[in-house]
C-alpha cells in the first residue's frame, strides 16, 4: 500500500504523463444549410444569455462524434480507424481546436502539432519559404528559431527549388511534405495529430515519415488516422474504431481492432468474364463465395480449398489456371499458376476445378482471390476476374504481415 504522500506523488506523475484526456466528447452537424445557420443563431443566442440546453438532435441534425472518451500518455500512439464518414477527421479537428464540441471535455497538456488536411494553414499565394515563416510565427517561434531549423525543414520536405514557388502551384504530395516537415521538425510537438498524411507520399517519403514518427513517439503522444491497416499496426500502441461517430472498439489489442474494422465492411466482388470463359460458381472451403458480401472465415494453418465451375464456349487446348491472392490493401502477396506434369486437357463446356492449399500460412487478415485462365500455347488471357471472392484468416496470433516465417534459432556465442 502507498502512503498518502506516495499516492499524491503517484497521481501527480500520472497527471504529467497524460497528454490528451477526452471525456464524452460529442459533435453534431446539420445536413441542411439553412437550418444549420438558424440553429447557429439560436445556439449563439442561448450561449450569450447563459441558457443551457441538452444538445439533443433537432431536425436534419446528426452526431458526427458521439460520447468518445480516451486518455493518451507520452510515448503512446493512438490509431484512429473507421470507414469514411465515421467521424475521425471531425474528432481530430476538435482536438486541434478548429471546431468546438457540443458537449464533453478535452484536456491537452503541451504543444499541439497537427496535419489534418493537405495544405491546412498554408496561404496559397505565398511561397513555401514564406509559409514556413508564417506558420512558425503563429506557433510563437522567433525568426531566429525558425531560421535555425529552416534547412532541416527543406531537406525533410524534399521540395528543392520549389521552396520559392507559390504553394498554390504545389502538388498534393508537395503540400503534405511541407506540412509534415513543419509539424515534425519546426515545433517538436508534445501532441501530434496526423490525418491520412502518408496517403499521397511516395515510398521514400513514407519511410522518412515513419522514422521521424518513431523518434517523436517516446516524447510525444501521437494520434494517427489512416485507412492503411499495415501503417496503423506498425506504430499504434492503442486503437479506436469509430462507426457513425461512436467508438465500437477501443483498446490496446491493435490486431483485434483491425480485425473488427475489416468485419464491418460488406465486400463487393468485382467481376469480369472473358468472351469465351465465364465463372459460374466459386467456393472457398465449400462455402459459396462468388456473390457473397461477407468473407469466408478460414483458420490459419488449415487447408484452403478453392473450387471453380467454369463455362468454356469454345475448345481451348491445355489452358493454365492462375489464382492471385491480394491483401486488404489490394497488394498482391501470392500467386498459384497451374503448370507442369498434369496440364488441363482440351476443355469445352462446363468444367469443375479444385485447388487445395495445405495448411495455409497467411497471417491474420482479409484477403481476396482473383482468377485467370490463360491459353498456354498462345499466352492469350481467356478470362481474368479480379477479386471475385474474399476470405478472412483467423488466428490468435496478432500478426499483420503477409506471412509468418519459421526458422531455427541457434545461439552461437
Amino acid at each position: 500500500m502507498l502512503n498518502t504522500e506516495e499516492q499524491n506523488l503517484h497521481n501527480q506523475t500520472d497527471n504529467r504523463e497524460v497528454l490528451v484526456r477526452v471525456e464524452n466528447v460529442s459533435k453534431k452537424f446539420c445536413r441542411s444549410l439553412k437550418k444549420s445557420l438558424w440553429y447557429g443563431v439560436q445556439d449563439i443566442g442561448s450561449e450569450m444569455m447563459g441558457i443551457k440546453y441538452k444538445h439533443e438532435l433537432r431536425p436534419d441534425e446528426f452526431w458526427s462524434v458521439k460520447d468518445v472518451s480516451f486518455e493518451l500518455r507520452r510515448g503512446e500512439c493512438l490509431g484512429l480507424i473507421g470507414r469514411n464518414g465515421a467521424g475521425k477527421s471531425t474528432l481530430l479537428r476538435i482536438l486541434n481546436g478548429l471546431i468546438k464540441p457540443d458537449r464533453g471535455r478535452i484536456e491537452i497538456n503541451g504543444q499541439v502539432g497537427g496535419l489534418i488536411a493537405l495544405g491546412a494553414g498554408f496561404n496559397p499565394i505565398l511561397t513555401g519559404r514564406e509559409n514556413i515563416y508564417v506558420n512558425g510565427s503563429i506557433l510563437g517561434l522567433s525568426k531566429a528559431e525558425i531560421e535555425a531549423k529552416f534547412e532541416e525543414i527543406i531537406d525533410f520536405a524534399e521540395i528543392g527549388e520549389f521552396i520559392d514557388a507559390p504553394v498554390q502551384t504545389y502538388s498534393s504530395g508537395m503540400n503534405v511534405r511541407l506540412g509534415f516537415a513543419i509539424a515534425a521538425v519546426l515545433i517538436q510537438p508534445d501532441v501530434l495529430l496526423l490525418d491520412e498524411v502518408l496517403a499521397v507520399g511516395d515510398m521514400g517519403f513514407i519511410l522518412k515519415c515513419f522514422n521521424k514518427i518513431d523518434k517523436l513517439i517516446p516524447n510525444s503522444a501521437v494520434i494517427f488516422v489512416s485507412h492503411s491497416m499495415p501503417q496503423v499496426s506498425r506504430i499504434a500502441t492503442d486503437i479506436i474504431l469509430l462507426e457513425k461517430g461512436k467508438s465500437i472498439y477501443q483498446g490496446k489489442s491493435i490486431s483485434e481492432g483491425i480485425d473488427r474494422y475489416y468485419s464491418e465492411f460488406d465486400m463487393i466482388p468485382s467481376f469480369y468474364a472473358g468472351e469465351s470463359v465465364k465463372i459460374i460458381n466459386l467456393s472457398i472451403n465449400e462455402q459459396p463465395s462468388l456473390e457473397s458480401s461477407k468473407p469466408v472465415l478460414v483458420n490459419r494453418l488449415e487447408d484452403l480449398k478453392i473450387e471453380l465451375e467454369l463455362e468454356v464456349d469454345k475448345s481451348v487446348k491445355n489452358p493454365e489456371l492462375s489464382l492471385i491472392f491480394y491483401d486488404a490493401e489490394q497488394r498482391g502477396i501470392a500467386e498459384y499458376i497451374h503448370e507442369g506434369s498434369k496440364p488441363l486437357e482440351n476443355v469445352r463446356g462446363v468444367i469443375f476445378l479444385q485447388v487445395i492449399f495445405p495448411k495455409i500460412n497467411f497471417s491474420k487478415g482479409l484477403y481476396s482471390v482473383s482468377v485467370a485462365l490463360v491459353s498456354s500455347k498462345q499466352g492469350t488471357i481467356l478470362m481474368r476476374a479480379q477479386s471475385v471472392a474474399y476470405f478472412q484468416v483467423k488466428t490468435e496470433k496478432n500478426l499483420w504481415t503477409a506471412f509468418q516465417l519459421y526458422g531455427e534459432l541457434t545461439q552461437i556465442s
